[in-house]
């Protein structure tokens, strides 16, 4: 029974895309891979286009049939196809602003072109080389001297000179129109764009109000949502942009460009994608200050926070560019006896994320760097409070070389999310962000098998010890405690006070009462603006069920007016004491500049409220005692500890260890484990045994069943090759067998061996009287070097393989 090895020809895979151009080019990248060329059957601009197959320059026979009783020609509609009869054909329709590919009919009547370069199409001309032509025919060239300079620039030139008097014959008629045949050149994803797809200085930031585009496959694209979000100045409530709620073809584009440039990206080699890191890195140096600027009109953080935002995710993109380092497996040789593991990292395919507005800067650097690196395509949902900075972020990518479809950002709010959580396609998604939000991400996305990293619960305490330096203790917990507006997750919202607070509190009000509320943009501002309106209501709330449980008020920032800024969303600094455990609002996170005081007795007291609380994104001691702090590093339940420093956020060589409730997820953030959320492992167990020292195998006489299978190989002359009726597998070829009922094992087997494409194969699985399969080793005796053997085919002849 013969196989049929034709090479299958696959159609493109359907999806939905930005703009007409862009669907073809998909067609034709795809066609060209599978071994044929796409041409336009049909086509109207701005609605549909329909693509057919090209068969390399066959065409219908357009002679005018002949009547025979007359003799005349009879009139017959010209076809405008080019096609012959391959039923190939997919079509591209125009719908809600995106072009949506589907195939009507996928299948081909003909083999597969084994050169593209043999193509007809491979010898048109492009549109720099037709203008070149036509200046040089005005200057008095010939068309083989016209040949001879245009392959001087471009060696590999296929045309000849009957298409330079083609195109010379065109352009007497005045036809300069040029078929660019972008199948036949695909893009080469190593050397990022060759003709960047956006310009950086982007126009949607000119429009009033600006509204925020889709960056889907390269590409600025504006949005078909009737529905907005205004993006609001927290200092002046001035509008500042507006983002679009992303509709379900726009979602489905984003993910089709990510999976579509997932395959060539994947294959870009380590290095090409650490030196675009290298230079994002410097592009994000170059426009800190535009991010800054930014990240304080849209958030409200001060200037100086903001910078301190970005240069936190320039660290991130320096850390995604050790991956040549980072990515490295393990590898483990002579584990056994001639057998050597290793172990390779592989992308995991399109990767999401979902940011939250504390960090427009930091957060999504968190994400994609390490994941692009990696080799994974990414799809980013930025808050849509805070959506300005991760556009640019994008802007950066594509001009560092990034390619077209690797990073897509897409915004939304719910349906985004569960698009994203719902998409097959994706294969791992991280989050950062709020408690309840983050809950639905990880049961939403965990049930569809993705992986999931989710940093939320912001809420970290600090013990006092009364050994502790007062100085800096108090300048730690005032920074800490109130710096961009207490809008972070490493900020300290709880402080333990061991023996008591009293001694504290005054100096603490006295320092805090130091910092100044105003403005981001303002010189000199320590603290900004909360988010939003709704936020500034919910904190005063907050505070107001303190004072009702019976916490005492020490400092009141709730009615706070800052000149020129009357309308801002500001909180000034407050400070509540006598804050109990049992007290509801001490569990939750505040996310507002609100400073809670308790007391403890003794550490091990304190140790236990730390432990009681439900997260656990950081910890922190001030002490002067070593065995306090070892103690406290020992017992304490938190993923992240600080000694004598208020914020225990590590450095990205090091991972972000929320835990408890701050935490849900398979590994952390960055670090090594960032490499392992986003790649997956290989295990690889190679046996290379040689074959010249196995009995049985000699490297000159081939398989010799004569011999003694336990004494040494002859290196001597050649023998004749042996013909085998049968042979001792297990010793022969290497044959892991189980013992058969008997116990004798299986010493020799008589099997057919079939001949297929010049080389011998063996059956899979030898069954035994019981039922089980024995399972060879395979191995590639063809190829080995000084192995021959003769042996008998089915018919009765002879195979001898070298």
């Amino acid at each position: 029974m013969e196989l049929d090895v034709t090479p299958q020809m696959l159609p493109p895979p359907p999806g939905s895309f930005i703009d007409r151009e862009e669907l073809i080019t998909h067609v034709g990248e795809f066609a060209v891979a599978q071994g044929y060329v796409v041409t336009i059957k049909q086509s109207k601009k701005e609605k549909v286009v329909v693509l057919g197959c090209d068969r390399g320059g066959v065409y219908r026979d357009r002679r005018k049939p002949v009547d025979e009783a007359s003799g005349a020609h009879l009139r017959k509609r010209k076809s405008g196809s080019r096609l012959t009869n391959c039923p190939f054909e997919v079509v591209g329709k125009k719908e809600d602003g995106l072009w949506v590919l589907t195939v009507k009919n996928g299948s081909h009547n003909h083999e597969p072109l084994k050169n593209i370069s043999e193509h007809p199409s491979a010898r048109r001309f492009s549109e720099k080389e037709v203008m070149l032509i036509k200046d040089m025919t005005e200057a008095g060239l010939k068309p083989r001297q016209i040949l001879k300079r245009l392959r001087q620039t471009n060696p590999e030139l296929l045309s000849t000179p009957k298409h330079v008097y083609n195109v010379k014959a065109k352009l007497r008629q005045g036809n300069l129109t040029v078929r660019r045949l972008k199948t036949l050149r695909p893009s080469a994803f190593a050397e990022g764009n060759s003709e960047p797809s956006t310009s950086y200085e982007s126009s949607w930031r000119k429009r009033y109000p600006p509204r925020v585009p889709n960056f889907i496959g390269g590409r600025f694209v504006d949005s078909q949502s009737s529905t907005f979000i205004d993006v609001l100045n927290p200092a002046t409530q001035q509008l500042v942009a507006q983002v679009p709620l992303s509709t379900e073809e726009e979602l489905k584009a984003a993910l089709f460009a990510a999976k579509r440039a997932s395959i060539s990206w994947r294959a870009t080699p380590v290095a090409s994608r650490q030196r675009i890191m290298f230079k994002l890195q410097e592009l994000i140096t170059r426009d800190i200050g535009k991010i800054a600027s930014n990240i304080t009109i849209e958030q409200g953080k001060t200037l100086k926070d903001a910078f301190d935002d970005v240069s936190r995710g320039i660290e991130l993109v320096e850390h995604a560019c050790g991956i040549a380092s980072l990515h490295m497996g393990q590898f483990s040789s002579n584990i056994s006896n001639g057998t050597d593991i290793y172990t390779i990292h592989e992308p995991l395919g399109v990767c999401a994320g979902i940011c939250s507005y504390n960090f427009p800067g930091m957060i999504p650097l968190l994400m994609f760097p390490i994941a692009v690196t990696c080799g994974n395509t990414f799809v980013i949902k930025p808050s849509e409070r805070t959506p300005g900075a991760c556009m640019h972020l994008a802007e950066l990518a594509v001009e560092a070389g990034l390619p077209n479809g690797v990073l897509n950002v897409i915004h939304g709010t719910n349906d985004a999310i569960d698009a994203i959580c719902d998409d097959e396609d994706i294969k791992a998604v991280s989050y950062v962000g709020s408690d309840v939000p983050g809950m639905y991400v990880h049961a939403k996305a965990s049930a569809y098998s993705k992986r999931v990293q989710t940093n939320i619960g912001a809420k970290s305490l600090a013990v006092v010890m009364p050994d502790a330096n007062m100085d800096a203790t108090l300048n730690a917990l005032v920074s800490a405690g109130f710096g961009s507006a207490v809008q972070r997750c490493t900020a300290i919202s709880a402080v333990i006070f061991v023996g008591g607070s009293k001694p504290w509190e005054e100096k603490l009000v006295e320092r805090t009462m130091q910092l100044k509320v105003d403005a981001g943009t303002e010189a000199g501002a320590d603290i900004g603006p909360v988010i939003s309106k709704q936020v500034k209501e919910r904190i005063s709330r907050v505070v107001e069920t303190f004072v009702e449980n019976g916490a005492r008020l020490i400092l009141d920032g709730r009615k706070i007016v800052v000149p020129k800024y009357e309308l801002g969303n500001f909180v000034g600094p407050t400070i509540l004491t006598d804050v109990t455990e049992d007290m509801t609002c001490y569990k939750e996170e505040i996310l507002g500049p609100v400073l809670l005081c308790m007391q403890a007795r003794t550490i091990d007291e304190a140790i236990s409220i730390v432990n009681g609380n439900k997260h656990g994104n950081g910890a922190s001691i001030f002490t002067s005692s070593l065995a306090a702090a070892r103690k406290f590093q020992i017992e304490i339940d938190s993923g992240q500890i600080g000694i004598n420093t208020a914020v225990s956020a590590p450095l990205p060589l090091f991972s972000f260890n929320g835990s408890k409730a701050s935490f849900t997820g398979d590994v952390n953030f960055y670090a090594k484990t960032g490499i392992e959320f986003y790649t997956k492992i290989k295990t690889v167990t190679q046996q290379w045994r040689d074959l010249s020292s196995i009995g049985g195998v000699s490297s000159s006489s081939g398989l010799n069943t004569e011999e003694d299978p336990d004494a040494p190989c002859n290196s001597g002359e050649a023998e004749p090759p042996h013909t085998l009726q049968s042979m001792d597998f297990p010793r022969a070829l290497g044959l892991q067998l189980r013992d058969f009922p008997n116990g004798q094992g299986l010493s020799s087997v008589s099997m057919p061996l079939h001949h297929h494409g010049g080389g011998v194969s063996m059956p899979k699985e030898f069954p035994n009287s019981e039922g089980e399969s024995l399972v060879e080793q395979s191995r590639d005796i063809q190829n080995c070097d000084g192995i021959s053997a003769a042996i008998p085919a089915l018919d009765g002849s002879q195979w001898t393989l070298f």
